[in-house]
């Protein structure tokens, strides 16, 4: 990279830690450290929420599933804002009127401390391991950019958000999300720029477009009713509304951010900005994606993005056969350029029998390019032996590295670690609040000052952030990290939501029936993604409907 590309992030990183130590206040208090003393507007605590869940994963992953599939993935978000209205309306107000630090806190006042326990116990897992995913994101960026390990650049990517976060509280999180959240639209709206004039003089956006709709990629909807499919509107509104009502009502990582906020009013304004321009934001980060489609498509590009096995199968036992893909590929690719090339010019003819057949064409074209590349990508696997082999996170760090023009290269790398700076100290600063309040506070030290739980969870952040680092390392090589992170979550989410709506809806439910419902949640969870081919979203229903069922049945039985 350029130098000035160096200098912009070496600023950045400075600037973040510096600013996240200076904004530091209360932070020897224990409501001043992990809920900035209730204080911060809604529109801060809004960003804030957007930043803890636009990662690094969203910048790398979502980008390359837009390259690979288009804008289908975009159907994973539309039950957001109805799962926005309903927390705002039940979940929001409980909290904030039982005056908790963590979401886990109420459900001893609700049931007792067990399920509290447990509950709390698997949040710490699923975000742990869900953090190191979002760590190693950017750390797929960073071992293409400087050829480092991925144990290198995890560290130094963790390192600097673990010290702000260790010592500056949610205070310095939240008011660092805010300018972050300024950096990461900031450079995908120059990496639209950017893509959209590097495309031929005569393929402008609308053009870009046409092309990109005649592939496929532009399907934003899909009716089928497929259990087996991760993508189609039904999972992406039934399946996807108990993941997000999960996520955004009972991980610590939401709820902390809107406990912050000064009234139930405020809490719920920044919940329904997340509702409002959440669809929108995914909708540009896919569309970067989509453009990488069709600049690759007119621009000559790599069979695979990920370079880790090239040499190897270069000069290995094998090159012969891996010549001959290649030169499949080659192949594939100049007809479909071409393919492509003829439907810029039928759009410009008002012969509609001719746009048909040039589109028609074009998808053959297109089709037989994915199959090349199918087959290429098992055959990697197979000569590797390396069977996580994937590609799809690779697509737009090369595009950064190779295309964009100086400056804005670390204008890009900038945006990720922003991203990645965001989610991790929002996560890190929930899982030291969970471990330290639901566990430390509440079985080894319960009438300690605020100053020592306060350097009890600085030590904690360190804990999991050395944890989270240790995943991420494994995390790298899991496929699209998008799809990995939400597969994590997934297995956890429907089974903690159903003991939130045992909480609050069934005011009949025992203790033990919600207790036995969480453990019997998390046994079908588990029996469902082992035996069954069902996809990963709806396992959220799956685990939400067995808690429910169980704990009432089981209150039912046994009642108080």
């Amino acid at each position: 990279m350029h130098p000035v590309d160096w200098a912009i992030i070496a600023i950045y990183l400075v600037w973040m830690v510096w600013d996240g130590l200076r904004l530091t206040k209360r932070g020897d208090e224990l409501e001043g450290y992990f809920l900035a003393g209730r204080s911060l507007p809604w529109w801060a605590v809004g960003l804030s929420v957007m930043a803890t869940q636009l990662s690094a994963i969203t910048m790398i992953g979502t980008t390359g599933q837009g390259y690979a599939d288009g804008m289908r993935f975009l159907q994973f978000y539309y039950a957001l804002p109805l799962a926005m209205i309903v927390l705002s309306v039940t979940l929001v107000p409980f909290f904030h009127n039982a005056r908790v630090y963590t979401a886990y806190e109420y459900l001893e006042q609700r049931f007792d401390a067990k399920t509290r326990a447990l509950t709390s116990f698997l949040f710490l897992i699923s975000r742990s391991m869900s953090l190191g995913v979002v760590i190693s994101a950017p750390a797929v960026v960073l071992s293409v950019v400087l050829g480092l390990s991925v144990t290198n650049t995890v560290l130094l990517i963790a390192l600097p958000t673990a010290v702000y976060t260790m010592f500056g509280g949610v205070q310095a999180v939240t008011w660092t999300d805010v300018k972050q959240m300024v950096v990461i639209v900031g450079g995908l709206i120059a990496a639209v720029v950017v893509l959209v004039f590097a495309l031929p003089a005569d393929v402008g956006m609308v053009q870009a477009l046409r092309i990109a709709g005649a592939a496929g990629r532009l399907q934003t909807f899909d009716f089928s009713f497929d259990l087996t499919n991760q993508y189609t509107f039904w999972s992406g509104t039934i399946a996807a509304l108990f993941l997000f009502c999960s996520y955004f009502g009972t991980d610590q990582s939401q709820v902390q951010r809107y406990l912050t906020a000064r009234s139930i009013s405020e809490a719920r304004e920044s919940l329904l900005m997340s509702a409002y321009w959440k669809i929108p934001l995914q909708a540009l980060v896919l569309l970067v994606g989509v453009l990488m489609f069709v600049f690759y498509l007119f621009t000559p590009g790599p069979m695979f993005f990920n370079k880790v096995h090239e040499g190897a199968l270069r000069e290995g036992p094998r090159a012969a056969d891996y010549a001959a893909l290649e030169g499949r590929f080659a192949a594939a690719v100049d007809a479909r350029r071409a393919a492509g090339t003829a439907l810029v010019e039928a759009d410009t003819v008002s012969d509609v029998t001719g746009q048909t057949t040039a589109r028609t064409n074009f998808a053959a074209r297109d089709a037989e390019v994915r199959a090349v590349r199918g087959e290429a990508l098992a055959f990697v696997r197979e000569a590797t032996g390396d069977r996580s082999f994937n590609d799809v996170n690779y697509v737009f760090p090369s595009f950064i590295t190779t295309y964009m023009p100086v400056g804005l290269v670390g204008l890009l790398i900038a945006a990720i670690f922003a991203a990645a700076m965001s989610t991790i100290s929002a996560e890190l600063a929930s899982l030291s609040t969970a471990t330290v309040i639901d566990f430390y506070r509440r079985f080894a030290r319960p009438d300690a000052e605020d100053r020592h739980y306060v350097r009890v969870s600085r030590l904690a952040t360190g804990f999991w952030g050395v944890f989270a680092s240790a995943v991420a390392v494994w995390a790298a090589e899991l496929g699209s990290l998008i799809e990995v992170v939400n597969r994590f979550g997934s297995f956890f989410y429907g089974s903690i939501l159903g003991v939130f709506i045992l909480a609050v809806a069934f005011p009949r439910t025992t203790a033990n029936g919600a207790f036995i419902g969480l453990i019997a949640g998390m046994a079908s969870v588990y029996g469902a993604a082992k035996y069954t081919s069902v996809a990963f979203l709806w396992h959220n229903v799956i685990g939400a409907v067995a808690v429910v069922a169980v704990g009432l049945l089981v209150s039912r039985l046994r009642p108080r």
